[in-house]
Order: structure tokens, then C-alpha cells, then sequence
């Protein structure tokens, strides 16, 4: 799945060509840094791969999606609606421009459930978010009906699903804008960072200057450059850009190898019966970071995860309903309303809500859920092996569920 797996002499040159410069900044030192601007250089990469027209890199997903969110002008009591299961950098993007992230439930495509979208929608409403989660992507098409119909924003959080396509287009590009993550563990890594893409100059422009302290960069001279707006430090450093360089160069065979491994695998858990797999919607094609399954009840699924552990296998096969990252259930820290600095009482009320909320559409769906890795570095033989052990496990597991039932 993560890039690191696929680290070699590309990205020891990408990153030597820095090195022998001095300069790890990406703005400025025009002399001293001869020519070598790797985050410029990766920008227009992230350009012609991914179908955008503008890209601006960030020092991580979650500074992404909050410069996304500040330049699309989403702030003080803003409503974004965002689903149950998604990463916790989703919802701190949210609260970081003082805007309210309201959780709704998702479906089968593990992902926001436009029926739940419609009824969340309020006159605060300003945003909605989708999280691909996984190498999937949400119904795009049915997000933006509700969106003109509302006059919303659509903000794309794509960071779990690069090189993932909907309708013909990538993910993270359909949007008002969209992001990226390239954090140790994602499809391309640069160690740390991310990207926030988008169709609109103006909209670039304002994240060009947002993530450099409100510098206008319409100069020669930084020193010199004016500050049309109040910005933050979320650049990226070219030593991580060179990295992201040398792996984006990388991503066809990437998703190539990942999908071939996930059709091996999906094809042993398919004869199977009783195993479904995520819906995948019209038009949509996964990137393959993870082949996500479900078993007939949760006390099954429970099983068959406990069964996994005994055997040593559970490694890269995620139960996200137990998951403190990922979803809901666990966030104790957001249902309290855990603030290090003093927030609203608006924001903190609506939080501490979530604490008396459930969310049983969600419940049914992840509590059934598991998500395994798909490892870059398999040969053909390990992953019929994974394969072979994981369905056998499913099937004891079945077999016993059926004669306690009898």
C-alpha cells in the first residue's frame, strides 16, 4: 500500500540534488539553490498526473485541507458535513478555521451516505466534505446534486485514495478542491506533506499565500513581497518535496501491483458466501490500498478478528469499529470537547452533543468491516497465502457460528 515500501535510488538522487545545494527551503535563495526547485517541480507533476489545473503543496494532509478550507472561505460557525468514519485530521481541519463538523452516517461504500448528507443540511451549512476512504471514493454525483442544489461547497478529502477514479477523473480533482496526503503511510509519500488541488487561480492563489504567512509571492524579492492576507507556515520543505518527486514518478506501477494483488485476494474471500465486499459506486474505480469486507453479523466479525490475532495474522487487517483513529465511537476526546485553548460555546456544545448521538446506520456497516492492506511488496505466492489463512479463519468461524445456531 504506503510508497516507503518502494524506496530507492529515485528518491536518494531527488534528495542528494537538495543536499548538495544547502537550500531545504522552497522559497527564496534563488542563487545558491542552481536551479533546483523540487517543490515547484512536483507541483507541475501533480498537475499533469492528476488532471488539475492548479496544485499547492502543504507540509501535511491535515494543513491541506484546512488552507482548502480557509481560502474556500469556511470559518467561524460554518457547518462542513463529514462522515462517522474517517481519520481524526478530518475533523481538526474543521475546528482549526473555527467552523462545526457535523457527523453524519455513511453506507456500504464506506463513505457518506447522501440521504444523510440531505438530512443534515442546515441554514449554517456551508461545506460538504466526502473522505475516500480506503482507495474508494464517495457518490460523487450525488454530493454534487446536493451541492448546486444548496449552493455548498464540496471539498474533497482524497488523502486515503490517490490514483483512485471517478467517471474518468481522479479523486481529490472533481471538487471545488480536493486533497492529498503524502504522509509516511499513503499511496506516494514524501515522509511528510500534502497538496491541495483545485480548477480555480483564485482559489490557488489564496492557498499559495496562505500556506507562506500571506506572502503575495509576486516578486523577486521575499522581502519585499506584500501580505494581502493573515496566512500561516504550513510550506513544505524540499527535502520532502524531492522525496514526493521520486515517488509520483512511481505511481503507475504502484497502483498497477496494488490492484493486481487485491484481485488475488478478493477472488479467494469471493467463494466465500457469506463475504460482501464495499459497494464501489457507478462510474468509480478503487485504487486498491485495501480490499474492505464484511461478515454476516458483528459477533462474527468479532470472532474472526480475535481468530486472526491468535494466529498471528492480524497485522494489516483493520477492524475500524474498535479503531481509535478512525472512527466515531472512540473519539471520547471530540465528544468532550477536549481543547487544549479556550473555544465557543457554540463549538463546544455542539461537540459534547455527539457524546449522547448514535449513529446505528454506521454501527451496522463498520461493526461488520474489515479492511485488510494491500502490501506492495507481496509476491504472487505470499498473497495466496494471506489469502488462504485469512478464509480459512472465516470459514471455522462460519462452521461453528452455524452448528451453535442449529
Amino acid at each position: 500500500m504506503p510508497g516507503f515500501e518502494f524506496w530507492g535510488d529515485e528518491e536518494r538522487k531527488e534528495v542528494n540534488d537538495v543536499l548538495e545545494t544547502g537550500i531545504l527551503m522552497r522559497y527564496g535563495f534563488d542563487g545558491p539553490r542552481k536551479g533546483i526547485w523540487k517543490s515547484k517541480e512536483l507541483e507541475t507533476e501533480i498537475c499533469n498526473t492528476f488532471g488539475c489545473k492548479y496544485a499547492q503543496l502543504t507540509s501535511s494532509g491535515t494543513a491541506a485541507l484546512t488552507t482548502a478550507m480557509a481560502a474556500l472561505g469556511i470559518g467561524y460557525g460554518d457547518e462542513v458535513i463529514m462522515p462517522t468514519f474517517t481519520f481524526v485530521a478530518s475533523f481538526e481541519a474543521v475546528i482549526s478555521v473555527g467552523a462545526i463538523p457535523v457527523l453524519v452516517d455513511i453506507n456500504e461504500t464506506l463513505t457518506l451516505d447522501p440521504l444523510a448528507v440531505r438530512a443534515a443540511i442546515t441554514p449554517k451549512t456551508r461545506c460538504i466534505m466526502p473522505v475516500h476512504m480506503c482507495g474508494s471514493m464517495a457518490d460523487l454525483e450525488a454530493l454534487m446534486d446536493i451541492c448546486r442544489e444548496h449552493n455548498l461547497v464540496l471539498l474533497e478529502d482524497a488523502c486515503q485514495s490517490i490514483g483512485a477514479t471517478y467517471n474518468g477523473k481522479k479523486v481529490g480533482t472533481i471538487g471545488d478542491a480536493g486533497t492529498f496526503s503524502f504522509d509516511f503511510v499513503k499511496t506516494i509519500t514524501c515522509g511528510e506533506g500534502g497538496v491541495v488541488m483545485t480548477n480555480n487561480e483564485s482559489l490557488y492563489v489564496k492557498c499559495d499565500g496562505y500556506t507562506d504567512h500571506g506572502h503575495d509571492h509576486a516578486g523577486v524579492d521575499r522581502g519585499a513581497d506584500l501580505h494581502p492576507f493573515i496566512g500561516y507556515n504550513y510550506r513544505i520543505s524540499e527535502l520532502h518535496a524531492a522525496v514526493g518527486l521520486a515517488q509520483i514518478r512511481k505511481l503507475d506501477q504502484f497502483l498497477e501491483i496494488q490492484r493486481a494483488n487485491q484481485s488475488v485476494l478478493k477472488n479467494i474471500l469471493s467463494a466465500i458466501p457469506e463475504i460482501t465486499f464495499r459497494e464501489i459506486p457507478d462510474g468509480g474505480v478503487d485504487s486498491c490500498t485495501f480490499l474492505s469486507w464484511f461478515l454476516p453479523t458483528e459477533e462474527i466479525t468479532k470472532t474472526v478478528v480475535e481468530q486472526l490475532k491468535e494466529a498471528g495474522i492480524l497485522a494489516g487487517n483493520f477492524y475500524w469499529y474498535n479503531n481509535n483513529w478512525h472512527y466515531i465511537s472512540k473519539w471520547d476526546h471530540l465528544k468532550n470537547a477536549d481543547f487544549l485553548n479556550g473555544q465557543g460555546t457554540e463549538i463546544t456544545n455542539t461537540l459534547k452533543q455527539l457524546a449522547t448521538k448514535s449513529f446505528p446506520a454506521s454501527d451496522r456497516v463498520m461493526s461488520r468491516c474489515i479492511s485488510t492492506a494491500i502490501s506492495l511488496g507481496w509476491s504472487e505466492s505470499q498473497v495466496n497465502e494471506k489469502g488462504e489463512k485469512i478464509a480459512d479463519i472465516v470459514k471455522q468461524v462460519l462452521s461453528k457460528t452455524m452448528v451453535t445456531m442449529g
